[in-house]
């Protein structure tokens, strides 16, 4: 039996427990399986996990990092809250299970910073800006000089630990900057692709490094009873230890990815190896006297980035960073007695601590910034941000307890300091720095209202490189030309995890060639070469590639903003199911039908659903020419001009044929909506137009003008069909020639008609309208990729927007008068006009 002498008080104890008692032999021999090391374990894990995701899911709503959650979980399981409760401690936390909860959370930690070494680039630093570095360093600097200052007030005369260590200790911890969880929080704030937010993370880069070195001599010199040539002894070693591994552990991984052919897996026995030798880099760097998560992480960056780093993370970043690292952190909380603070005198020292050192980062990243001409509000806002704590933080307070340089009061203040400081950014950044919307009103926000001779400016969204090759097909077929040529904005959509490794995208500006850091950042290099590739062969269109993370419930916003802040007129998106190999349609993400929907109601320019079935061009007569069928099924309104004022952009290039089919309503279907009893040109009644009216007449002009212009082009068909309902408009669809590679349609919003009355009652995705919900449906017999179109009615009554140096009001005709055509009714549903 485990037997705990002098209570249960870590100093001072000896802890007695029989080795064999490690599993149960069951409640029904009547054993207690809590008495035993490993159904304990198991219980305490399960029990942290819970805890964390529970406070992950309370604190979600303030924007709060995952770091805050797991350290508060482990502050109430331990002595500060549940804790208190002598039997809870004894029964779930007693002290002979500490050793296999620190030894587990310790392996955790290991590969945790072995996968943060892996996907570090190093070279990013090397590439840094002078602006970064200085203030990463400036950043460092005060916050260090307090930490020193308010050394002598937390040392302890009787500790045993030299002042020195203790500053050392100390001045880290209140430094450092955490990059991963800054990375999550610029990313909740919309701040990843700001100018800021790439400062940011650069500075903290920078920083994180410096500190790795701070922790690395802070753990040499932590040596309670050594000499100063011992300390010596040590740093000397550990530089040993880099240099072997960059002079052989690197080349011999080299070789080990030379030995396995482009595209292969990596054997069992190779990862094997890998996973082994940081299991040895950690033991011994633990012998040298530095602790073992530095060998880790120095084995971490000396494997070079590309496949087999890939591999590594896949292998184990979600066991590691989602159920072993938790643990750490708990583990950091279980420490923490608050109890351990006593006296207001200890309290207003940590409440001085925090405000200092946070104002101390904040007065020497804004000196900088300052001095660099950046606002003064930006230079705070970089200041609160690079307060950010976690990891590193968290390992240097928890090497300097077990190297007893901190007592329980100043290891209790110092947690309580980083929990304060990270959970206090997001609130106040989102207070005080609300980047200004500049965005000026423009007015070519739709296809049908941009200028025969001006840019068309297209933002297309990326989910997976599957969605790459019909959209650049359906580009491609787009008629770009020197008079008006598409500026093309790449939008890779990355969901926001709890994982850095997709961080490290957005900071990486690596030149193509160079392998990619994970699996985000090799899909995202093959979407950009894939566009760099079609700019370089296809005249007339430039290519802009961006990157947005966000949870996809807000990653609409960065859809909409970015098309705002381009002045785009049209916004290409994905459909959420693709194509299976049978023909038929599975949904990949059903979160992407969510964030097609938030972008159809919130887009400020005209959105396109593409449903991709392949638009392969597979009748390419040569390397720039292109071969499409394409079909226009015309029913009527805003979204079906603009789907036809596409089609009749496209249909300028050489090699599409159009076929423009017109569904006309019968007389069945205007008895149904009362309009065959009219008489429209009866001078003595009084009439009233409506808004189906008024989008009558600009079908009627629109299909004029379109007739007239196409009249002697032969590669253009138009054909008008009577039907009265949604059965026969089915029947019209399913007998059409099937020859077409795209149908375009209009989403038909907002628009009631005969022609497809009953047709929405079956529609599986509303969002496409009732003709995109028919042609999309796996249950269609042709195969062809169809885009739905929805037109932007948000223009003012007559609309013309408001004039902007980009689009003055003067010279914005249109294929003629086509521009007329758009003019939208006034807000009320009728108005009386009085015929003459």
């Amino acid at each position: 039996m485990a037997e705990v002498i002098a209570g249960n008080k870590t100093d001072n104890t000896i802890v007695c427990y029989a080795p064999t008692m490690i599993t149960t032999n069951g409640i029904w021999q009547g054993d207690n399986p809590l008495d035993y090391s490993l159904p304990l374990f198991i219980l305490q894990l399960t029990l942290v996990v819970v805890t964390t995701r529970v406070l992950v899911f309370l604190l979600k709503p303030f924007r709060q990092p995952r770091v805050i959650s797991e350290i508060m979980g482990g502050v109430i399981l331990g002595p500060s809250v549940m804790g208190r409760n002598i039997k809870f401690a004894n029964t779930v936390f007693p002290l002979r299970s500490v050793m296999v909860l620190e030894t587990m959370a310790n392996v955790g930690l290991l590969y945790f910073l072995f996968l943060v070494g892996v996907e570090m680039d190093i070279t990013v630093i090397r590439r840094t800006g002078r602006k970064s570095m200085a203030i990463a360093i400036a950043g460092m600097v005060l916050p260090f000089i307090i930490g020193c200052s308010f050394s002598y007030l937390l040392h302890r005369r009787e500790q045993i630990m030299n002042h020195g260590t203790f500053i050392l200790f100390l001045g880290v911890s209140l430094s450092v900057t955490a990059f991963p969880v800054l990375a999550r929080i610029l990313a909740e704030l919309k701040l990843l692709n700001t100018e800021l937010g790439r400062i940011a993370m650069s500075s903290a880069l920078v920083n994180d490094m410096c500190a790795w070195v701070l922790l690395a001599i802070a753990i040499a010199l932590a040596e309670t009873d050594s000499t100063s040539l011992a300390s010596l002894w040590v740093v000397l070693s550990s530089a040993a230890f880099v240099v072997f591994c960059i002079l052989v552990i690197r080349p011999a991984v080299s070789w080990m990815i030379r030995r396995t052919p482009e595209g292969e897996t990596f054997s069992e026995f190779y990862i094997c190896l890998i996973l082994t030798g940081v299991m040895i880099s950690g033991f011994i760097t633990d012998a040298i006297g530095t602790h073992s998560v530095f060998g880790a992480f120095v084995f971490g960056l000396v494997i070079p980035n590309g496949p087999l780093g890939l591999t590594l993370i896949e292998k184990l970043e979600d066991f590691v960073s989602g159920l072993l690292l938790p643990l750490f952190f708990a583990i950091s909380g279980l420490k923490t007695d608050v109890k351990a603070i006593q006296g207001a005198t200890t309290w207003g020292i940590l409440a001085l601590v925090t405000f200092l050192s946070c104002v101390g980062k904040v007065a020497g990243t804004l000196l900088v910034a300052l001095f660099y001409k950046m606002p003064f509000r930006e230079g705070v806002t970089l200041g609160l941000l690079m307060n950010t704590k976690g990891l590193v933080e968290m390992i240097v307070l928890n090497v300097g307890k077990d190297q007893k340089v901190l007592d329980d009061e100043t290891f209790a203040i110092l947690v309580i300091v980083a929990v304060i400081m990270t959970g206090i950014i997001t609130p106040i950044v989102t207070t005080i720095y609300r980047p200004a919307r500049r965005f000026i009103p423009y007015k070519r926000r739709t296809i049908e209202r941009s200028k025969p001779d001006a840019e068309l400016r297209i933002l297309v969204c990326i989910h997976t490189p599957r969605n790459v090759p019909t959209i650049i097909n359906l580009l491609e077929a787009s008629h770009p030309t020197k008079k008006s040529p598409i500026c093309i904005y790449v939008l890779h959509l990355v969901e926001l995890t709890g994982r850095a490794s997709a961080m490290l995208i957005v900071h990486n500006t690596r030149k193509s060639g160079r392998p990619a850091l994970n699996r985000t950042q090799a899909q995202s290099d093959h979407i950009i070469n894939a566009f760099e590739n079609y700019e370089q062969h296809a005249g007339c269109v430039s290519v802009q590639p961006l990157t947005a993370i966000s949870p996809y419930s807000t990653m609409h916003e960065d859809i909409c903003n970015l098309a705002e802040d381009k002045r785009v007129a049209f916004v290409i998106i994905p459909f959420h199911k693709q194509q299976t190999v049978d023909g038929g349609m599975e949904s990949t993400n059903p979160a992407f039908r969510m964030v097609n929907q938030n972008v159809l109601a919130n887009a400020p320019c005209s959105v396109g659903i593409l449903v991709d079935r392949g638009l392969s061009g597979s009748s390419r007569l040569a390397a720039n020419q292109i071969s499409h069928h394409i079909a226009v099924l015309f029913f009527g309104g805003p979204d079906d001009r603009e789907a036809l004022s596409y089609a009749l952009r496209m249909s300028e290039h050489q090699g599409i044929s159009l076929t423009v089919l017109r569904f006309i309503p019968g007389e069945d279907a205007l008895e149904c909506t009362g309009e065959s009893s009219r008489e429209p040109h009866d001078p003595r009644i009084l009439t009233v137009v409506t808004d189906d009216d008024r989008e009558g007449q600009f079908d009627e002009e629109y299909i004029t003008e379109f007739k007239m212009r196409t009249a002697n082009d032969e590669s253009i068909v138009y054909t008008e069909k009577v039907v009265n309902n949604g059965e026969e408009t089915v029947a019209v669809i399913r007998s059409m020639d099937n020859i077409h590679d795209l149908f375009i349609v209009g989403r038909g919003q907002g628009m009631i008609s005969p022609l497809t009355a009953g047709l929405t009652d079956w529609s599986e995705c509303p969002e496409l309208g009732a003709i995109g919900d028919l042609l999309a449906s796996s249950d269609f017999a042709s195969t062809v990729s169809v885009l739905v179109v929805q037109q932007y009615v948000g223009v003012g009554p007559q609309g013309d927007g408001i004039g902007t140096p980009d689009s003055p009001n003067q010279g914005n005709e249109h294929y003629g008068n086509m521009h007329q055509m758009n003019r939208r009714p006034q807000p009320q549903r009728a108005q009386p006009v009085f015929s003459p």
